[in-house]
């Protein structure tokens, strides 16, 4: 699979208005692409994508020759929010734990008072039955957000978003993963130095050696290949 991935290069004020799709590409969800066509649908299929780590943007450039910004879940997140916060707006957060959930409520109330919330905790599996699903729609279109937010993991949370966002009656859907963990305090962010420099996972493969070294020393090793095969083939 050739880069091609329409990832977004301007300011987060320039997002297009209406119903959309927001997700994440990252060097890990590349690779989980590769050999996944319902995750590279969802992602090709996106009204907007975020490049989402260094690595990513460095591809950009090195097979496309366009500069662009990292753009982190987070950084989405917290645009949105202080955006609904000054409209006061509605969020709905569905994903994780209940306990991580919780914690979102108790940061998010006083960061954002003017925002709305709602929350649901979807069942912990790795394939939601049709009901599960109906379920988490009646939950969100009860609510009726302005923005929903998707914390389930990828390639999950993007298959969903992307499977039922006709169905969501949101006027944005964005899927965050790791930033509820970030935002509810349970999982620790990289220093906002080790971030700029781009090193944030080599933080998280410190933090997190057992569950992160696969994704990190050899899928990196795996997105440089495939990308130098990408420009190589390109070049012929």
């Amino acid at each position: 699979m050739s880069f091609k991935y329409k990832l977004f290069s301007k300011p987060l004020t320039a997002l297009p208005t209406g119903k959309i799709l927001i997700n994440t590409l990252n060097a890990h969800s590349y690779n989980a692409a590769l050999n996944n066509n319902d995750f590279k649908e969802a992602l090709m299929s996106s009204n907007v994508l975020l490049p989402d780590g260094i690595s990513v943007v460095w591809a950009e450039y090195f097979i496309n020759k366009r500069k662009i910004k990292k753009i982190a879940g987070e950084d989405i997140f917290k645009y949105e929010m202080r955006l609904l916060n000054s409209i006061s707006g509605t969020c709905f957060f569905l994903g994780s734990s209940q306990d991580v959930l919780n914690k979102i409520y108790q940061r998010a109330y006083v960061e954002f008072p003017n925002v709305k919330t709602g929350f649901y905790s979807p069942p912990y599996k790795s394939h939601f039955t049709n009901q599960d699903t109906q379920k988490m729609l009646d939950v969100i279109n009860s609510f009726v957000p302005d923005v929903l937010f998707v914390g389930m993991t990828a390639p999950k949370q993007e298959i969903w978003a992307h499977q039922n966002f006709k169905k969501i009656k949101a006027k944005r859907v964005i899927s965050i993963g790791a930033v509820f963990d970030f935002y509810a305090g349970t999982v620790k962010r990289a220093p906002k130095w080790m971030i700029s420099l781009g090193f944030e996972w080599i933080y998280r493969l410190i933090r997190e050696p057992k569950r992160m070294w696969r994704r990190y020393l050899i899928g990196n090793i795996k997105f440089i290949a495939q990308i130098l095969k990408t420009k190589i083939t390109a070049e012929k």
